[in-house]
Protein backbone atom coordinates (compact mmCIF):
# COMPACT_ATOMS: atom_id res chain seq x y z
CA UNK A 1 0.00 0.00 0.00
CA UNK A 2 1.55 3.69 -0.81
CA UNK A 3 2.64 5.62 2.37
CA UNK A 4 1.61 8.64 1.64
CA UNK A 5 -2.16 6.67 1.70
CA UNK A 6 -1.33 5.24 4.50
CA UNK A 7 -0.13 8.40 6.28
CA UNK A 8 -3.11 10.08 5.27
CA UNK A 9 -5.69 7.53 6.94
CA UNK A 10 -4.29 7.56 9.91
CA UNK A 11 -3.87 11.48 9.98
CA UNK A 12 -7.10 12.42 11.90
CA UNK A 13 -7.57 14.98 13.89
CA UNK A 14 -10.36 15.60 17.18
CA UNK A 15 -12.82 17.08 14.83
CA UNK A 16 -12.79 14.26 12.29
CA UNK A 17 -12.32 11.44 14.96
CA UNK A 18 -15.58 12.90 16.73
CA UNK A 19 -17.62 13.33 13.60
CA UNK A 20 -16.52 9.38 12.76
CA UNK A 21 -17.68 8.34 16.50
CA UNK A 22 -21.48 9.88 15.16
CA UNK A 23 -21.69 7.60 12.95
CA UNK A 24 -23.64 5.49 14.96
CA UNK A 25 -26.06 8.45 16.25
CA UNK A 26 -26.73 9.21 12.67
CA UNK A 27 -27.12 5.68 11.51
CA UNK A 28 -29.68 5.22 14.17
CA UNK A 29 -31.49 8.61 12.96
CA UNK A 30 -31.71 7.14 9.58
CA UNK A 31 -32.39 3.98 10.96
CA UNK A 32 -36.07 5.32 12.35
CA UNK A 33 -36.65 7.81 8.96
CA UNK A 34 -36.05 3.88 6.66
CA UNK A 35 -38.27 1.79 9.25
CA UNK A 36 -40.92 3.79 10.58
CA UNK A 37 -41.77 1.68 13.42
CA UNK A 38 -38.49 0.89 14.53
CA UNK A 39 -39.32 3.52 17.55
CA UNK A 40 -42.77 2.89 18.00
CA UNK A 41 -44.37 0.25 20.51
CA UNK A 42 -44.64 -2.20 17.41
CA UNK A 43 -40.94 -2.46 17.17
CA UNK A 44 -40.70 -4.57 20.27
CA UNK A 45 -39.05 -4.50 23.51
CA UNK A 46 -36.47 -2.66 22.24
CA UNK A 47 -38.62 0.23 20.94
CA UNK A 48 -40.04 0.49 24.89
CA UNK A 49 -36.45 1.35 25.84
CA UNK A 50 -35.76 4.05 23.21
CA UNK A 51 -36.56 7.22 24.96
CA UNK A 52 -38.28 9.14 22.37
CA UNK A 53 -41.78 8.69 20.73
CA UNK A 54 -43.00 6.96 24.19
CA UNK A 55 -44.54 8.99 26.30
CA UNK A 56 -43.32 8.05 30.35
CA UNK A 57 -47.10 7.56 31.55
CA UNK A 58 -50.30 7.27 29.66
CA UNK A 59 -51.22 10.34 28.73
CA UNK A 60 -54.76 12.52 28.90
CA UNK A 61 -54.35 14.71 25.67
CA UNK A 62 -52.94 13.46 22.66
CA UNK A 63 -52.28 16.95 21.12
CA UNK A 64 -51.84 20.75 21.99
CA UNK A 65 -53.67 23.88 20.02
CA UNK A 66 -52.52 26.71 21.93
CA UNK A 67 -54.17 30.31 20.71
CA UNK A 68 -51.49 32.47 21.78
CA UNK A 69 -53.13 35.70 22.50
CA UNK A 70 -49.72 37.72 21.23
CA UNK A 71 -49.16 41.80 23.33
CA UNK A 72 -51.25 40.36 26.62
CA UNK A 73 -54.59 41.00 26.65
CA UNK A 74 -56.23 42.65 29.93
CA UNK A 75 -57.41 40.20 32.64
CA UNK A 76 -59.64 43.23 34.22
CA UNK A 77 -61.58 43.19 30.87
CA UNK A 78 -61.81 39.81 30.87
CA UNK A 79 -61.98 37.11 33.17
CA UNK A 80 -60.94 38.77 36.52
CA UNK A 81 -63.46 40.88 37.91
CA UNK A 82 -63.17 43.24 40.71
CA UNK A 83 -65.57 45.55 41.19
CA UNK A 84 -63.41 47.25 43.87
CA UNK A 85 -61.62 48.84 40.95
CA UNK A 86 -65.10 50.77 39.67
CA UNK A 87 -65.95 51.55 43.75
CA UNK A 88 -61.89 53.37 43.93
CA UNK A 89 -62.10 54.70 40.05
CA UNK A 90 -59.19 57.46 40.03
CA UNK A 91 -57.85 57.09 43.47
CA UNK A 92 -54.38 56.21 44.18
CA UNK A 93 -52.96 52.85 43.89
CA UNK A 94 -52.28 51.97 47.56
CA UNK A 95 -48.56 51.19 48.28
CA UNK A 96 -49.21 48.60 50.70
CA UNK A 97 -50.63 46.86 47.50
CA UNK A 98 -48.04 48.07 45.16
CA UNK A 99 -44.68 47.35 47.79
CA UNK A 100 -42.55 48.91 45.43
CA UNK A 101 -42.96 46.24 42.90
CA UNK A 102 -40.99 46.77 39.69
CA UNK A 103 -42.66 49.18 37.07
CA UNK A 104 -42.14 49.54 33.30
CA UNK A 105 -39.76 52.44 31.92
CA UNK A 106 -43.43 53.42 30.20
CA UNK A 107 -45.22 54.06 33.81
CA UNK A 108 -42.26 54.70 36.18
CA UNK A 109 -41.65 58.33 36.50
CA UNK A 110 -45.73 58.55 36.49
CA UNK A 111 -46.35 60.91 39.39
CA UNK A 112 -49.96 58.89 40.38
CA UNK A 113 -51.26 55.65 39.87
CA UNK A 114 -55.02 56.05 39.70
CA UNK A 115 -57.38 53.12 39.75
CA UNK A 116 -59.35 52.08 37.02
CA UNK A 117 -62.05 50.27 37.16
CA UNK A 118 -63.38 47.59 33.59
CA UNK A 119 -65.31 49.80 31.21
CA UNK A 120 -67.18 47.09 31.08
CA UNK A 121 -69.50 44.83 32.94
CA UNK A 122 -69.54 41.16 34.25
CA UNK A 123 -71.64 38.58 34.69
CA UNK A 124 -71.90 35.09 35.96
CA UNK A 125 -72.24 31.98 34.19
CA UNK A 126 -73.06 28.41 33.87
CA UNK A 127 -72.99 25.71 36.35
CA UNK A 128 -69.32 27.32 37.93
CA UNK A 129 -70.57 30.79 37.84
CA UNK A 130 -67.78 31.92 36.46
CA UNK A 131 -67.61 36.15 35.62
CA UNK A 132 -66.74 36.58 32.58
CA UNK A 133 -66.92 40.03 30.90
CA UNK A 134 -69.71 41.42 28.35
CA UNK A 135 -66.62 41.51 25.90
CA UNK A 136 -66.82 37.25 25.15
CA UNK A 137 -70.12 36.06 25.31
CA UNK A 138 -69.55 33.01 23.19
CA UNK A 139 -66.74 32.29 25.72
CA UNK A 140 -69.38 33.08 28.65
CA UNK A 141 -71.79 30.02 26.94
CA UNK A 142 -68.98 27.37 26.89
CA UNK A 143 -67.61 28.38 30.28
CA UNK A 144 -68.19 25.21 31.82
CA UNK A 145 -66.35 23.82 29.12
CA UNK A 146 -63.27 25.80 30.57
CA UNK A 147 -60.63 25.59 33.17
CA UNK A 148 -59.93 29.53 33.82
CA UNK A 149 -56.50 30.17 35.62
CA UNK A 150 -56.40 33.73 37.09
CA UNK A 151 -53.38 33.43 38.91
CA UNK A 152 -50.77 32.75 36.44
CA UNK A 153 -47.69 35.13 36.70
CA UNK A 154 -44.31 35.34 35.17
CA UNK A 155 -40.77 36.75 35.65
CA UNK A 156 -40.18 39.24 32.76
CA UNK A 157 -42.07 42.66 32.34
CA UNK A 158 -41.67 43.61 28.38
CA UNK A 159 -42.81 41.85 25.75
CA UNK A 160 -40.08 40.13 23.77
CA UNK A 161 -38.69 38.05 27.42
CA UNK A 162 -42.28 37.04 28.42
CA UNK A 163 -43.35 35.91 24.92
CA UNK A 164 -39.86 34.23 24.54
CA UNK A 165 -40.12 32.75 28.23
CA UNK A 166 -43.24 31.38 27.67
CA UNK A 167 -43.06 29.90 24.36
CA UNK A 168 -39.30 28.41 25.42
CA UNK A 169 -38.98 28.05 29.18
CA UNK A 170 -35.97 30.44 28.67
CA UNK A 171 -36.12 34.74 28.96
CA UNK A 172 -32.93 34.33 26.20
CA UNK A 173 -33.02 32.92 22.54
CA UNK A 174 -31.81 29.31 20.92
CA UNK A 175 -34.39 27.33 23.06
CA UNK A 176 -36.78 24.76 22.17
CA UNK A 177 -40.08 26.03 21.68
CA UNK A 178 -42.57 24.49 23.04
CA UNK A 179 -43.93 22.42 20.20
CA UNK A 180 -40.58 21.32 19.54
CA UNK A 181 -40.37 19.81 22.56
CA UNK A 182 -43.36 17.97 22.47
CA UNK A 183 -42.27 16.80 18.73
CA UNK A 184 -38.80 15.96 19.90
CA UNK A 185 -40.65 13.69 22.77
CA UNK A 186 -43.82 12.39 20.90
CA UNK A 187 -43.23 12.53 17.22
CA UNK A 188 -46.13 12.90 15.08
CA UNK A 189 -49.13 10.79 14.48
CA UNK A 190 -49.35 11.42 10.95
CA UNK A 191 -46.47 10.67 8.95
CA UNK A 192 -47.30 13.12 6.13
CA UNK A 193 -47.88 16.19 8.28
CA UNK A 194 -45.18 18.18 10.15
CA UNK A 195 -45.64 17.37 14.42
CA UNK A 196 -45.27 21.06 14.99
CA UNK A 197 -47.31 23.55 13.04
CA UNK A 198 -47.79 27.92 13.47
CA UNK A 199 -50.12 29.79 12.01
CA UNK A 200 -50.42 33.63 12.20
CA UNK A 201 -52.89 36.44 12.27
CA UNK A 202 -53.06 39.96 12.80
CA UNK A 203 -56.01 41.55 14.88
CA UNK A 204 -57.28 45.42 14.75
CA UNK A 205 -55.16 46.22 17.96
CA UNK A 206 -51.75 47.94 18.73
CA UNK A 207 -49.58 44.61 17.76
CA UNK A 208 -46.17 43.19 18.91
CA UNK A 209 -43.92 41.73 16.59
CA UNK A 210 -43.34 37.45 16.20
CA UNK A 211 -40.23 35.88 14.77
CA UNK A 212 -39.04 32.30 14.29
CA UNK A 213 -37.42 31.98 17.22
CA UNK A 214 -40.41 31.62 19.36
CA UNK A 215 -41.40 28.14 16.74
CA UNK A 216 -37.80 27.38 16.95
CA UNK A 217 -36.05 24.01 17.50
CA UNK A 218 -33.55 25.87 19.44
CA UNK A 219 -30.37 23.08 20.04
CA UNK A 220 -32.83 20.10 18.70
CA UNK A 221 -32.53 18.81 15.67
CA UNK A 222 -34.09 20.96 12.71
CA UNK A 223 -36.68 18.42 12.17
CA UNK A 224 -37.84 19.62 15.18
CA UNK A 225 -38.64 23.57 14.40
CA UNK A 226 -42.42 24.51 13.67
CA UNK A 227 -43.94 24.81 10.16
CA UNK A 228 -44.96 28.19 9.10
CA UNK A 229 -48.30 28.42 7.51
CA UNK A 230 -49.49 31.28 5.54
CA UNK A 231 -52.78 32.74 4.15
CA UNK A 232 -51.73 32.76 0.65
CA UNK A 233 -51.91 30.34 -2.34
CA UNK A 234 -49.08 28.50 -1.07
CA UNK A 235 -49.61 28.05 2.71
CA UNK A 236 -46.15 26.21 3.03
CA UNK A 237 -43.59 28.27 0.86
CA UNK A 238 -41.56 26.57 -1.39
CA UNK A 239 -43.52 22.98 -0.92
CA UNK A 240 -44.96 22.91 -4.29
CA UNK A 241 -43.05 21.48 -7.62
CA UNK A 242 -40.94 24.37 -9.69
CA UNK A 243 -42.07 25.20 -12.95
CA UNK A 244 -40.82 22.29 -15.90
CA UNK A 245 -41.00 19.91 -12.92
CA UNK A 246 -43.75 17.43 -12.29
CA UNK A 247 -44.05 14.53 -9.73
CA UNK A 248 -42.48 12.07 -11.36
CA UNK A 249 -39.28 14.01 -12.16
CA UNK A 250 -39.60 15.78 -8.17
CA UNK A 251 -38.94 12.09 -7.04
CA UNK A 252 -36.47 11.23 -9.18
CA UNK A 253 -34.76 14.12 -8.20
CA UNK A 254 -35.03 13.59 -4.63
CA UNK A 255 -33.88 10.02 -4.64
CA UNK A 256 -30.55 11.06 -6.19
CA UNK A 257 -30.32 13.34 -3.82
CA UNK A 258 -30.68 10.83 -1.42
CA UNK A 259 -28.20 9.05 -2.96
CA UNK A 260 -25.62 11.85 -2.02
CA UNK A 261 -26.94 12.37 1.20
CA UNK A 262 -26.57 9.27 2.39
CA UNK A 263 -23.01 9.13 0.84
CA UNK A 264 -22.18 11.87 2.93
CA UNK A 265 -23.69 10.45 6.33
CA UNK A 266 -21.54 7.91 5.80
CA UNK A 267 -18.53 9.46 4.68
CA UNK A 268 -19.28 12.21 8.12
CA UNK A 269 -21.92 10.67 9.61
CA UNK A 270 -23.34 13.71 10.65
CA UNK A 271 -26.88 13.22 12.60
CA UNK A 272 -27.92 16.84 10.77
CA UNK A 273 -27.54 15.04 7.26
CA UNK A 274 -30.79 12.68 8.47
CA UNK A 275 -32.50 15.20 9.55
CA UNK A 276 -32.02 17.20 5.84
CA UNK A 277 -32.93 13.76 4.29
CA UNK A 278 -35.83 13.76 6.05
CA UNK A 279 -37.09 16.82 5.33
CA UNK A 280 -37.02 16.71 2.04
CA UNK A 281 -39.12 13.19 1.97
CA UNK A 282 -41.94 15.66 4.66
CA UNK A 283 -41.71 18.61 2.03
CA UNK A 284 -42.52 15.63 -0.77
CA UNK A 285 -45.54 13.67 1.20
CA UNK A 286 -46.94 17.39 2.67
CA UNK A 287 -47.27 18.11 -1.36
CA UNK A 288 -50.69 15.81 -0.91
CA UNK A 289 -51.46 16.42 2.82
CA UNK A 290 -51.42 20.43 2.69
CA UNK A 291 -53.68 20.97 -0.07
CA UNK A 292 -56.22 18.83 1.78
CA UNK A 293 -56.26 19.86 5.32
CA UNK A 294 -55.68 23.20 3.88
CA UNK A 295 -59.33 23.18 2.09
CA UNK A 296 -62.22 24.99 4.00
CA UNK A 297 -64.14 25.18 1.28
CA UNK A 298 -65.72 21.56 1.80
CA UNK A 299 -66.51 22.79 5.42
CA UNK A 300 -70.79 22.29 5.53
CA UNK A 301 -72.31 25.24 6.11
CA UNK A 302 -73.51 24.78 10.24
CA UNK A 303 -69.43 24.73 10.77
CA UNK A 304 -68.79 27.81 8.73
CA UNK A 305 -72.16 29.40 10.34
CA UNK A 306 -70.08 27.99 14.17
CA UNK A 307 -66.67 29.56 13.40
CA UNK A 308 -68.60 33.02 11.81
CA UNK A 309 -67.89 34.45 8.24
CA UNK A 310 -64.48 35.50 8.63
CA UNK A 311 -63.63 31.72 8.87
CA UNK A 312 -63.78 31.89 4.84
CA UNK A 313 -61.10 35.00 4.76
CA UNK A 314 -57.50 33.24 4.79
CA UNK A 315 -55.19 34.32 7.64
CA UNK A 316 -57.69 35.30 9.68
CA UNK A 317 -58.45 34.46 13.36
CA UNK A 318 -60.96 32.37 12.51
CA UNK A 319 -59.89 30.63 9.44
CA UNK A 320 -56.88 30.21 11.43
CA UNK A 321 -59.32 28.61 14.50
CA UNK A 322 -60.84 26.02 11.88
CA UNK A 323 -57.43 25.11 10.11
CA UNK A 324 -56.05 24.49 13.69
CA UNK A 325 -58.83 21.73 14.12
CA UNK A 326 -58.06 20.01 10.44
CA UNK A 327 -54.86 19.96 11.47
CA UNK A 328 -55.04 18.98 14.77
CA UNK A 329 -57.62 16.48 13.48
CA UNK A 330 -55.01 14.71 10.92
CA UNK A 331 -52.44 14.12 13.72
CA UNK A 332 -50.50 16.98 14.33
CA UNK A 333 -49.41 17.27 17.52
CA UNK A 334 -48.69 20.70 18.27
CA UNK A 335 -50.65 23.50 16.44
CA UNK A 336 -49.85 27.26 18.05
CA UNK A 337 -51.33 30.11 16.36
CA UNK A 338 -50.42 33.49 17.29
CA UNK A 339 -52.93 36.38 16.80
CA UNK A 340 -51.31 39.65 17.21
CA UNK A 341 -52.95 43.53 18.63
CA UNK A 342 -53.79 42.92 22.35
CA UNK A 343 -50.53 45.81 23.08
CA UNK A 344 -53.46 48.32 24.90
CA UNK A 345 -51.56 51.18 26.54
CA UNK A 346 -54.20 53.55 25.34
CA UNK A 347 -57.78 53.70 24.19
CA UNK A 348 -58.06 49.71 25.69
CA UNK A 349 -62.47 50.35 25.16
CA UNK A 350 -62.22 50.97 22.20
CA UNK A 351 -58.89 48.49 20.92
CA UNK A 352 -60.06 45.34 22.77
CA UNK A 353 -63.52 45.39 22.24
CA UNK A 354 -62.38 44.76 18.43
CA UNK A 355 -59.95 42.21 19.58
CA UNK A 356 -62.25 40.55 21.55
CA UNK A 357 -65.11 40.58 18.46
CA UNK A 358 -61.88 38.59 16.08
CA UNK A 359 -61.25 35.99 18.65
CA UNK A 360 -64.14 35.41 20.75
CA UNK A 361 -66.68 33.58 18.45
CA UNK A 362 -64.27 31.05 16.89
CA UNK A 363 -62.24 30.00 19.68
CA UNK A 364 -65.94 29.03 21.56
CA UNK A 365 -66.61 27.79 18.30
CA UNK A 366 -63.20 25.58 18.31
CA UNK A 367 -63.98 23.71 21.55
CA UNK A 368 -67.65 22.86 20.24
CA UNK A 369 -66.37 21.91 17.14
CA UNK A 370 -63.92 19.44 19.13
CA UNK A 371 -66.12 18.10 21.56
CA UNK A 372 -68.62 17.15 19.27
CA UNK A 373 -66.01 15.44 16.86
CA UNK A 374 -65.25 13.59 19.89
CA UNK A 375 -61.82 15.12 19.85
CA UNK A 376 -61.79 17.73 23.09
CA UNK A 377 -61.20 14.69 25.43
CA UNK A 378 -57.79 14.16 23.66
CA UNK A 379 -56.97 18.09 22.34
CA UNK A 380 -56.05 20.47 25.09
CA UNK A 381 -56.66 23.47 24.00
CA UNK A 382 -55.11 26.86 25.80
CA UNK A 383 -55.97 30.57 25.46
CA UNK A 384 -53.94 33.46 26.86
CA UNK A 385 -51.10 36.39 26.72
CA UNK A 386 -47.54 36.51 27.58
CA UNK A 387 -48.74 38.33 31.00
CA UNK A 388 -51.21 40.30 32.45
CA UNK A 389 -52.26 44.74 32.72
CA UNK A 390 -52.22 46.93 35.84
CA UNK A 391 -55.02 48.09 37.62
CA UNK A 392 -53.81 51.39 37.37
CA UNK A 393 -53.84 54.02 34.60
CA UNK A 394 -51.43 54.56 32.00
CA UNK A 395 -50.59 58.26 31.49
CA UNK A 396 -53.45 60.53 31.83
CA UNK A 397 -56.62 59.34 33.84
CA UNK A 398 -59.77 58.84 31.19
CA UNK A 399 -62.54 56.98 32.75
CA UNK A 400 -63.32 56.29 29.36
CA UNK A 401 -60.31 56.13 27.22
CA UNK A 402 -58.01 54.88 29.27
CA UNK A 403 -54.97 52.70 28.99
CA UNK A 404 -53.08 49.66 31.10
CA UNK A 405 -49.23 48.72 31.72
CA UNK A 406 -47.79 45.19 31.66
CA UNK A 407 -47.96 43.38 34.86
CA UNK A 408 -46.49 39.87 35.19
CA UNK A 409 -47.66 39.70 38.66
CA UNK A 410 -51.04 37.90 37.89
CA UNK A 411 -53.09 37.40 35.33
CA UNK A 412 -55.63 34.80 33.33
CA UNK A 413 -55.45 32.06 30.81
CA UNK A 414 -58.03 29.42 30.33
CA UNK A 415 -57.56 25.55 29.33
CA UNK A 416 -59.90 23.11 28.23
CA UNK A 417 -60.54 19.75 26.96
CA UNK A 418 -57.09 16.89 27.16
CA UNK A 419 -57.60 16.00 30.60
CA UNK A 420 -58.38 19.01 32.40
CA UNK A 421 -61.08 19.94 34.74
CA UNK A 422 -64.01 21.60 32.94
CA UNK A 423 -66.12 24.48 34.49
CA UNK A 424 -63.53 25.38 37.36
CA UNK A 425 -62.10 28.85 38.12
CA UNK A 426 -58.50 28.35 39.91
CA UNK A 427 -56.44 30.69 41.49
CA UNK A 428 -57.66 34.33 43.05
CA UNK A 429 -56.10 37.86 43.32
CA UNK A 430 -56.28 40.59 45.42
CA UNK A 431 -59.15 42.63 45.40
CA UNK A 432 -57.50 45.14 43.37
CA UNK A 433 -56.20 42.63 41.12
CA UNK A 434 -52.80 42.78 41.60
CA UNK A 435 -51.32 40.34 43.52
CA UNK A 436 -52.06 36.69 43.68
CA UNK A 437 -53.82 35.50 47.10
CA UNK A 438 -54.44 31.76 46.29
CA UNK A 439 -52.82 29.01 44.33
CA UNK A 440 -50.28 30.88 42.15
CA UNK A 441 -49.21 29.41 38.94
CA UNK A 442 -45.90 30.13 37.50
CA UNK A 443 -45.13 29.47 33.39
CA UNK A 444 -42.48 26.54 34.35
CA UNK A 445 -45.79 25.12 36.34
CA UNK A 446 -47.81 25.86 33.21
CA UNK A 447 -44.95 24.01 30.98
CA UNK A 448 -44.63 21.01 33.68
CA UNK A 449 -49.03 20.49 33.66
CA UNK A 450 -49.00 20.79 29.89
CA UNK A 451 -46.21 17.82 29.38
CA UNK A 452 -48.02 15.78 32.43
CA UNK A 453 -51.01 15.94 30.31
CA UNK A 454 -49.34 14.55 27.35
CA UNK A 455 -47.85 11.45 29.08
CA UNK A 456 -44.19 13.39 29.41
CA UNK A 457 -42.53 14.09 33.15
CA UNK A 458 -40.99 17.48 32.66
CA UNK A 459 -37.94 16.03 34.61
CA UNK A 460 -36.97 13.40 31.97
CA UNK A 461 -37.93 14.91 29.43
CA UNK A 462 -34.29 16.20 28.29
CA UNK A 463 -31.65 16.93 26.00
CA UNK A 464 -27.69 17.24 26.64
CA UNK A 465 -26.40 20.36 24.80
CA UNK A 466 -22.85 21.36 25.33
CA UNK A 467 -22.33 19.77 28.29
CA UNK A 468 -25.32 20.30 29.96
CA UNK A 469 -28.97 18.60 30.43
CA UNK A 470 -31.95 21.37 29.41
CA UNK A 471 -35.58 20.56 29.35
CA UNK A 472 -38.21 23.02 29.01
CA UNK A 473 -39.07 23.50 32.97
CA UNK A 474 -35.38 24.03 33.35
CA UNK A 475 -34.73 23.03 36.96
CA UNK A 476 -38.05 24.46 38.09
CA UNK A 477 -41.73 23.52 37.84
CA UNK A 478 -44.73 21.59 39.55
CA UNK A 479 -47.45 20.18 37.95
CA UNK A 480 -50.74 21.80 39.18
CA UNK A 481 -53.12 18.46 40.00
CA UNK A 482 -55.84 20.60 41.59
CA UNK A 483 -56.70 21.57 38.19
CA UNK A 484 -56.52 17.76 36.43
CA UNK A 485 -59.10 14.96 35.67
CA UNK A 486 -58.41 12.00 38.11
Amino acid sequence: MDKEFLDFGLNINRRKFLSRLSVGMGSVALGSLLIPDFFSRKGGEEALHAGLNVPHFAPKAKRVIYLFQNGAPSQLESFDYKPRLREMMGQELPESIRMGQRLTGMTSEQASFPLIGSYYDFKQYGNSQAWVSDLFPHMAKIVDELCIIRSMHTEAINHDPALTFFQTGAQQGNRPSMGAWLSYGLGSENSNLPAFCVLLSRGRGNGQGVYSKLWTNGFLDSVHQGVQFSSGEDPVLYLNNPTGLDKKLRRQMLDKLSELNHLTLSEFGDPEIATRISQYEMAYKMQTAVPDVTDLSKEPDDIIKMYGPECLVPGSYAANCLLARKLSESGVRFVQIYHQGWDQHGNLPNEMAGQARDVDQASAALIMDLKQRGLLDETLVIWGGEFGRTNYCQGRFQADNYGRDHHPRCFSVWMAGGGVKPGIVYGETDEFGYNIVKDPVHVHDFHATMLHLLGMNHERLVFKHLGRRYRLTDVHGNVVNDILKT
